[in-house]
């Protein structure tokens, strides 16, 4: 099959044949239709998170089930889906109490010893984040998809493997947010945007983005912000005191900078929570003053908004099938698998495009 493979940090990738195992017990053969390039990708692509190489990048991503192995239950070929880059075992501490996307159990990947699912002239390749999702085949483990209504187009489907399930999920699960309540979402990006949206779906009474781009914080009214704010201002967090009365009783950080994560804490109330979901680069540290945590205040990382994505993602479709929930607005461009490095540059560009997808035949 074809892939774009990622042999140094920084370099562009190459389109070359991959080999992809049969499925083995558990798992899931898909053919990939369309994929979204996240910034967690940019992240590995320029080396700023290490991953071994050569591998595939990928991870936001949805297809057609070709093939599954023994003891899969619940998919069946031509099955649509939608696939998830932290698939979970079902039985760890985590999965127990909820907290699949924290599971880290070896069980939903193949043994180092044995034989690997990709490969390349023969020799093994590490799956990058569970998937590998920029080639025209994608080989998972069961749990690590969902199947979804075959009415949603892929590319819209696409996105609710990363981007949205991580911004609605932070929304409906980490902040558990209650009609009225208030919420600021640094970035308007993908991710952001759909926390966005979400917010607006759950009821809450002021919604404000916070973003550096006039076009992103125009975009973001079209999602549901009710009030905008340019990250850039020198009196950004004064303009949301103003706006709320004290602070908000939610912020999500979607940028991946330290210097966002403390916005997010300067702008909540008494008791407020932030949620921090970027990446941020690991030479980077986030600066809270000791007395601060005095007004009762908290601060949390989240991966993938906490999503418990079986049962987030179908659902997630159905609010876009029945007009709630906007995927449409979030697509900038689709290009083919051989443009891929065009739409590296574009992400790296960090212009106002949202999202460019992979789309396959």
């Amino acid at each position: 099959m074809k892939a774009a493979i990622l042999r140094e940090p920084g370099k562009p990738l190459t389109i070359e044949e991959v080999e992809i195992d049969e499925p083995g017990a558990r798992e899931v053969l898909i053919k990939t239709m369309a994929v979204g390039l996240c910034r967690s990708d940019l992240h590995f692509i320029e080396g700023t998170y290490p991953f071994p190489m050569p591998c595939i990048p990928g991870h936001e991503a949805a297809g057609i089930v070709e093939k599954v192995g023994s003891d899969v239950h619940g998919f069946a070929p031509g099955d649509h889906v939608i696939t998830f880059l932290a698939p979970f075992c079902g039985s760890c501490e985590f999965c127990l109490s909820g907290k699949h996307t924290l599971c880290q159990d070896e069980s939903v990947k193949r043994p180092e010893t044995g034989k690997q699912r990709l490969s390349i002239g023969g020799e093994p390749m590490v799956q990058y984040l569970n998937l590998s999702a920029f080639a025209e085949k994608m080989l998972v483990h069961e749990n690590g998809c969902v199947k979804v209504s075959k009415e949603i187009p892929f590319d819209r489907a696409a996105l609710i493997g990363c981007a949205v399930v991580t911004g609605a999920s932070t929304v409906f699960r980490e902040c558990k947010l209650s009609p009225g309540e208030t919420v600021a979402v640094v970035g308007a990006g993908g991710i952001g945007l759909s926390a966005i949206n979400a917010a607006k779906i759950a009821g809450a009474g002021q919604i404000i983005a916070i973003d550096m781009l006039p076009a992103k914080l125009e975009l973001a009214r079209k999602f549901g912000a009710t009030h905008t704010v340019n990250a850039g201002d020198a009196d950004a967090v004064e303009q949301v005191m103003a706006a709320t009365g004290g602070g908000v009783d939610y912020a999500i950080e979607a940028v991946g900078r330290a210097d966002t994560a403390e916005l997010c804490w300067n702008v909540l109330k008494r008791g407020g929570q932030a949620i921090v979901l970027g990446m941020i680069s690991p030479t980077a540290t986030v600066s809270i003053p000791g007395p601060s945590f005095l007004a009762g205040k908290g601060i949390k990382g989240s991966i993938m908004g906490g999503s418990h994505f079986k049962t987030d993602m179908p659902r997630l479709v159905d609010f876009y099938l029945k007009g709630q929930l906007d995927l449409d607005h979030i697509i900038a461009e689709h290009m083919p698998l051989e443009d891929i490095n065009t739409a590296v540059d574009i992400m790296r560009s960090g212009g106002d495009a949202v999202r460019s997808v992979i789309m396959f035949d």
